[in-house]
């Protein structure tokens, strides 16, 4: 009997995970109303330089002013698409809405709220404050943005998001009414009405939503009413810009599937039932293990396919090769990642190589989900970025380079942690991890240098120079360089098994300064990564490493692994 539950429990999972990761597109997400906004937020509008649906355009900003997809009140659960509708259709009850959310509590001591118990906030609590908050904004714009201070940093985002708000509410923002022909521009919904008040696409969506307003206050209004003049209007913009509308369809399904969400839930089941693999191993229970590492590889492939359809999803939706910015990239090392280790487990069939795929999949996700908490992330291209082909050679190449590094790093920090803390490390398995990491280091310096060179030649015909010592060319530079000080010192014999972990370990430093920290200084000609959200997390990760680099340099009297302790540095 425990045999066959053996044998079939990878088949149950697999089966679980393709209807966990279905039920999305068997049953996508719909809005429970009589007014029929699932057609409403299927709508193309333009925005931050792209084409893309309505639906977004609501999410997006919800989430940067609240931190929240949907929003929470007294009377349930209200989705992205009916806060914005009622935003632009009924203004006197969506600034009663609190969905400003404010954590810092001298900017709450600022306007009049460090009393209230909560952190989030309406337009019209803040309103009486308004001059106030722009006169601080003011002070703190003028300081550069190195020396601000939190409090200056967090008044500017208060700004910024009323600032967004007031758009969002005036029409001004995004632009609504499609272009009169292939080659023309969105235009504004409100300088449509102004300057051509015939203009039929104005007037079809102005009736839409004088017909969603009445619907939905005391003028009399019916759902139906909305609905047929909707369905009208959309079929309106179907027949102008049928290509856009397309797209923008396929997008809201893309955002209600979230299927990098899906993902890195697979990925982190992937995690744990490999580490139930490992445990069972050395218990002797080696059916078992065989079984669970079967069970981790279903879920990991289910979760791979998912990502590479979310991947694939936003080239279509973009346009563009699958790393524009750093969202992008994050969500890209990881799924090269997930390759890596599933290449790793087919051969040396150790479940290792499985257990690290999860843990970067689920890892870069995380970090992406973070990156992409507070904007569009299909925004538009920077023009210096502007070339379908050196994104596709030059930054997929080099992105490649630093998954590789980052997984080499993280099976020398499994060896470290195995056999330090665990007696599994044994002579076969230790020999084989070693191989495992040294292997991917070799790839990593290959393509890290491919990747470099490139970037070399698209600076060139960019900029006029092939290198200019920018933050972030050395950030490259020095990945190849540390992966060839690994490989250099290992046949030079200058270390050993212990050694070649520790410096790998160390390369997970140097490929997140490379990635993140460049783009902290802002400075340089790649400064078009800016940010500086991540400091306090980067800080956090590279004095984990540290640590870690030191665990693996204890005397070797403290390591549990017999095999470990054999084996000098």
């Amino acid at each position: 009997m425990m045999k066959k539950v053996q044998q079939i429990l990878p088949w149950i999972v697999l089966v679980f995970a393709l209807l966990y990761a279905g039920q999305k597109l068997v049953r996508p997400d719909q809005i429970d109303s009589d007014y029929n906004l699932d057609t409403f937020r299927r709508l193309p509008v333009s925005a931050s330089g792209r084409t893309k649906p309505l639906d977004t355009v609501a999410r997006n900003s919800l989430m940067n002013l609240s931190g929240r997809q949907s929003l929470k009140t007294d009377d349930g659960t209200m989705s992205a698409i009916e806060w914005y509708i009622e935003l632009i259709t009924n203004p006197e009850l969506s600034v009663q809405r609190r969905v400003f959310r404010i954590d810092h509590p001298d900017v709450l001591a600022l306007v009049g709220l460090d009393t209230e118990k909560r952190t989030r906030f309406s337009f019209a609590e803040l309103r009486a404050a308004g001059n106030e908050i722009n006169r601080q904004a003011g002070l703190a714009f003028d300081t550069k943005a190195k020396s601000r201070d939190p409090f200056q940093r967090a008044v500017l985002v208060l700004n910024q998001r009323m600032s967004l708000f007031s758009e969002l509410s005036q029409l001004q923002n995004p632009y609504l009414v499609p272009p009169l022909t292939s080659g023309d521009d969105w235009r504004s919904f409100v300088n449509v009405l102004n300057e051509s008040p015939s203009d039929p696409d104005a007037l079809a969506l102005l009736d839409v939503l004088q017909k969603y307003r009445s619907g939905t206050t005391e003028e009399g209004g019916t759902a139906d009413e909305f609905n047929a003049s909707l369905a009208s209007y959309a079929a309106l913009v179907d027949s102008e810009i049928e290509y856009d509308s397309r797209k923008s369809r396929y997008e809201v399904v893309f955002n209600q599937v979230q299927p990098f969400i899906i993902a890195s839930t697979l990925f982190l089941m992937a995690f744990l039932f490999g580490c139930f693999g490992m445990l069972s191993s050395q218990l002797t229970k080696k059916d078992w293990s065989k079984s669970l590492f079967n069970s981790m590889t279903s879920l990991i492939v289910i979760a791979f396919i998912v990502q590479t359809i979310g991947i694939a999803s936003r080239v279509y939706l973009q346009g563009r090769p699958p790393i524009t910015n750093l969202y992008s990239s994050a969500v890209f090392i990881g799924w090269f990642g997930v390759i890596i280790g599933l290449i790793i487990d087919r051969q040396m069939k150790l479940g290792l190589g499985g257990i690290m795929a999860s843990v970067i999949g689920f890892g870069t996700l995380v970090v992406a989900h973070n990156l992409g908490s507070s904007g569009d992330t299909m925004e538009m291209m920077q023009a210096v970025l502007d070339s379908n082909f050196w994104l596709t050679t030059h930054v997929v190449v080099v992105t490649i380079g630093y998954s590789a590094t980052f997984f080499a790093g993280f099976l020398a920090i499994a060896y470290v942690l195995l056999g330090v803390l665990t007696k599994t490390l044994d002579r076969e398995f230790g020999k084989s991890l070693i191989k495992m990491t040294y292997g991917v280091i070799c790839f990593a310096t290959v393509t890290s240098f491919v990747g470099t060179v490139l970037g070399g030649i698209w600076a060139d015909q960019s900029w006029g120079r092939f290198w200019g010592w920018d933050a972030k060319e050395n950030g490259a530079a020095l990945i190849v360089l540390w992966n060839l000080l690994i490989l250099h010192a290992r046949w030079g014999g200058m270390i050993r098994d212990r050694g070649l972990v520790i410096l790998a370990i160390f390369g997970n430093i140097i490929t997140a300064w490379s990635w993140f920290g460049t783009n902290m200084l802002g400075v340089g000609l790649h400064s078009y990564g800016f940010t500086n959200s991540a400091v306090f997390w980067l800080s956090i990760f590279m004095l984990s490493q540290i640590a870690l680099m030191g665990v693996g340099m204890l005397p070797m009297s403290l390591w549990r692994s017999k095999f470990a302790k054999s084996n000098p540095a």
